[in-house]
């Protein structure tokens, strides 16, 4: 056993995003002020190719009001992954809407456009695409089935900062999408999100609803939340801004590596990147053959000081919260999914050593079998 586990995931604070606090709580200025709204123009800039985007506190906050912003309310329908996190389904139902529960290919763990395409009826709104471990979802199938329906794409990109697919940045592609700035994603606000928004309508409701449903102190115009973004998360965003593109590539660098040492391990299928995708790399995903997932994390902790996650183990429609969204629901890929799937470190802190220890770990706990 190591004396230090090697994290899955690992925030990346330094003293640049420290100065960046105090400077904002020593200006006294501390909610929805400069620093956010330089925030979002230089969010939009550099992902977004200047996309209105509108701070909020977080990612499942931008997906709520994203939602509600859309037009989305009581009977309707949205189709979305069950192999995914539960905000996803939460924040439809969080709407007043219904989430239908659609299976997941099986080479990128992204929504089965023709799935989705066989779940449409009369009530649904939209489809809810999520961009999973850094990898775009398979925009054009999603893409025909909604041209040929009339549904809206509502992108979960909380994983994908600066991901595309045939050049076309993530969080371009919905009517809107959700980024997330959790401490675990691969840049941080501390807390917080951002909706990326098609129409300045849409970029005009996300914000009324975020701050109590008014642009002018004590004019609200509509019932709304308060899911505003602080000016000290902003700071922490605006400073990590400026890293996460170096980060990126360490991940991107980090993954090659562990392509070439570990494909074609029996028992082990490594992540494969879609033509014209570029992967981000939240996390660097494998499947491990049936039955043996759970022995392998088990190794690789206890005998290698290697830390891995597991996202996710319990599909959206099999968690008591949401059962009664998905009776009769059937998804194979997703249940096989979620009982093969196995994350290991990549992020761009990992040194040489460490990934090399990750590398040789997993390989000598594979030849080991069950």
């Amino acid at each position: 056993m190591h004396d230090q586990l090697i994290p899955a995931a690992k925030p990346l604070i330094g003293d640049e995003e420290v100065a960046a606090v105090e400077r904002v709580l020593r200006s006294g200025m501390l909610a929805q002020g400069a620093e956010v709204a330089a925030f979002e123009e230089e969010f939009a800039a550099q992902f977004l190719r200047g996309r209105t985007t509108v701070a909020v506190n977080s990612g499942t906050s931008g997906q709520l009001l994203g939602l509600i912003a859309a037009g989305v309310g009581p009977g309707d329908e949205v189709i979305v992954p069950s192999f995914t996190f539960a905000a996803v389904a939460n924040s439809v139902v969080l709407a007043g809407a219904t989430p239908v529960f659609a299976d997941i290919e099986p080479v990128h763990f992204t929504l089965d456009p023709e799935h989705v395409r066989a779940l449409v009826t009369p009530r649904t709104k939209g489809v809810m695409p999520v961009h999973l471990y850094g990898h775009p979802f398979l925009v054009d199938g999603i893409e025909e089935v909604a041209a040929a329906h009339g549904l809206a794409i509502f992108e979960d990109a909380a994983q994908a900062h600066g991901a595309s697919w045939r050049g076309r940045p993530a969080g371009t592609i919905g009517s809107f999408a959700m980024f997330s700035l959790y401490p675990t994603k691969n840049m941080t606000a501390i807390e917080g999100g951002m909706v990326a928004c098609a129409d300045e309508g849409t970029a005009r409701r996300v914000r009324l609803l975020r701050n109590q449903g008014m642009e002018t102190q004590y004019a609200n115009e509509i019932v709304g939340y308060n899911n505003r973004m602080s000016e000290v998360h902003a700071a922490v965003g605006r400073v990590q801004l400026r890293k996460v593109a170096a980060w990126t590539a360490q991940r991107q660098r980090n993954a090659a590596v562990l392509d070439a040492a570990l494909d074609g391990i029996d028992g082990l299928t490594v992540p494969r990147v879609a033509e014209g995708a570029e992967h981000v790399y939240h996390q660097y995903t494998v499947r491990i053959a049936e039955g043996e997932r759970d022995r392998v994390r088990e190794a690789l902790r206890e005998e290698h000081g290697v830390g891995t996650g597991v996202y996710y183990p319990i599909p959206n429609h099999r968690l008591p919260s949401l059962t009664r969204y998905a009776q009769g629901v059937e998804l194979p890929e997703t249940e096989r999914a979620a009982a093969e799937v196995l994350s290991i470190p990549v992020h761009p802190s990992l040194t040489d050593g460490e990934l090399d220890r990750v590398v040789s770990g997993l390989t000598a706990t594979m030849s080991a079998g069950g």
